[in-house]
């Protein structure tokens, strides 16, 4: 079975914030990406607002037909937005103020009580509490021990191995290679464990693939590499591109 695709939309938000003007709207980037095919829209309600606004999540929850995903730090503040608001799924996240994007997975084994309590008030509402992780067994681990729902496995060290001309290296393309293993064997034991399977960051058309040949990831979050495209092809095109190369691995 094909893998779903959430689109993330918080690049259009950047955007926006750069003139704090109207437009372009994420809601609108919403409609497009789900009449374009994707099967949900993510988010990141990060603490300092750089990109996503509280009336961006609250506007997308009235509007988003498909599925809702919304990335954020276990953070009290953003908890009680998370349990106002009450979109299909919260991925918890590491958070670094100075970070230019999310750097890696978060540590579960190392803050097993706060997460275990944001997990658990996650399901007691009904939200679908999914962790941004390595792809580590230990953390695997972890994720199961606090009773999560879902792990999303980070990406970005296989995606940084196939960037451009790296990936045409010897040295490139055997660190793609280990790190696609990484991931598979990742998938398997989450799996084994009774945790759904995600995965994200630093994907494109171009790397996917791969990735999405892995049968026992059921989700991706891409997002910054679809509105680099639709800069080029629109963002109707840019999800239809992204579509073909997920359904491409899955063959």
């Amino acid at each position: 079975m094909t893998a779903r695709l959430n689109v993330n939309i918080d690049h259009v938000a950047t955007v926006r914030q750069a003139r704090r003007a109207p437009e372009p709207s994420v809601i609108a980037a919403a409609i497009m990406c789900e009449q374009a095919g994707a099967d949900g829209i993510t988010i990141h309600l990060r603490g300092d607002r750089r990109h996503i606004q509280d009336e961006d999540l609250y506007q997308l929850r009235r509007t988003v037909t498909t599925y809702l995903n919304v990335e954020m730090a276990a953070t009290e503040e953003m908890m009680k937005i998370a349990l106002d608001a009450r979109p299909d799924a919260i991925t918890l996240v590491a958070e670094n103020p100075n970070e230019v994007t999310t750097e890696g997975g978060m540590d579960v084994r190392g803050n097993l009580s706060l997460v275990r309590a944001a997990v658990s008030r996650l399901r007691e509402a009904s939200i679908t509490a999914s962790l941004f992780i390595d792809p580590e067994p230990h953390q695997i681990e972890a994720a199961h021990e606090v009773s999560a729902q879902q792990v999303e496995l980070c990406t970005s060290e296989y995606s940084d191995a196939t960037l451009g001309a790296r990936s045409f290296h010897t040295e490139g393309a055997l660190r793609a290679s280990q790190e696609l293993r990484r991931l598979r064997e990742a998938a398997t034991l989450a799996t084994q464990y009774g945790l759904r399977v995600a995965a994200g960051h630093g994907l494109t058309i171009r790397n996917v693939s791969a990735v999405s040949a892995i049968e026992e990831i059921t989700e991706f979050n891409i997002g910054h590499h679809i509105i680099s495209r639709a800069v080029f092809v629109g963002l109707d095109g840019a999800v239809h591109e992204m579509l073909g190369a997920i359904r491409a691995g899955s063959k």
